[in-house]
């Protein structure tokens, strides 16, 4: 006899079920933490953040920064195509799998959608080079899944940021194993390089988050092996990721930079 687990509730004569009970238990927690986050409201506009524009940061559950973007159009519809499954060229090519993020930092500036068009444009680009220097000064690896480097920009400061734990807490124990980690992270891995292998003509920055992720593959690994074995992790030292993948700050040659 078959399981008569959830995935089995195929007794005739049923109502079908809703799409929003189709998803895991961590699926509808992790949106409903989304949602809340989103529902926050701006302490400087008075408007709720995922109606607001800026910036944002999202990290993994090590607190490592992996990915930094903005959005002039609103951070509910922008975030949503990344952590919703909502399509994104991000989502799309498997740079940034949205089980690995943990934690997201918004930079909201709703006060720049008053601004004309061309200087809004260029200020929230300031704000997202700020941020995404920021997250690389930050991070051990030095460099972090974005395929496009945002517009070069003067450094500013940025305004204070709202951070969210995206996580369910009774349910991170599981999600947050490194087995389960280190699976994702190769199935990831190797969705992007199956990309660059079927398509050939891919930006070099495509190239370098397959580097990236390599890069975090391997130190993950290694320090689950390491555990294993009763060893210090590995120094994050032990791989020199910017000799890797060269200047992560400007592009070179034709420009990568970010529009998003």
């Amino acid at each position: 006899m078959g399981s008569r687990g959830v995935a089995s509730y195929n007794d005739p004569d049923k109502k079908p079920p809703t799409k929003k009970s189709m998803p895991t238990r961590f699926v509808r927690e992790f949106r409903e933490k989304l949602s809340n986050a989103l529902d926050t409201v701006d302490d400087v506009s008075g408007v709720k953040l995922g109606k607001c524009i800026g910036a944002y940061a999202f990290y993994d559950y090590d607190r490592e920064p992996i990915y930094v973007g903005q959005t002039t159009e609103d951070f509910a519809t922008r975030i949503g195509r990344h952590l919703r499954g909502q399509r994104s060229d991000t989502l799309a090519y498997r740079i940034l799998d949205p089980f690995e993020v943990a934690e997201m930092e918004l930079y909201a500036v709703e006060h720049l959608r008053q601004v004309p068009p061309k200087d809004r444009r260029a200020q929230v680009d300031a704000i997202e080079y700020s941020a995404y220097v920021h997250a690389i000064q930050n991070s051990k690896y030095k460099a972090i899944l974005n395929e496009k480097i945002p517009p070069v920009s003067e450094i500013v400061d940025l305004p204070e940021p709202y951070r969210f734990d995206l996580v369910p807490k009774d349910l991170r124990e599981d999600r947050e194993h490194p087995d389960v980690r280190i699976a994702r992270r190769a199935e990831t891995l190797a969705r992007v390089a199956a990309v660059a292998h079927e398509r050939g003509e891919v930006s070099a920055g495509l190239r370098r988050v397959i580097v990236i992720q390599a890069v975090r593959l391997a130190d993950l690994a290694a320090a689950r092996l390491a555990y294993a074995e009763g060893r210090a992790r590995p120094s994050s030292d032990s791989i020199n990721v910017p000799a890797l993948v060269g200047n992560v700050m400007a592009e070179s040659g034709d420009s990568d930079a970010s529009d998003d």
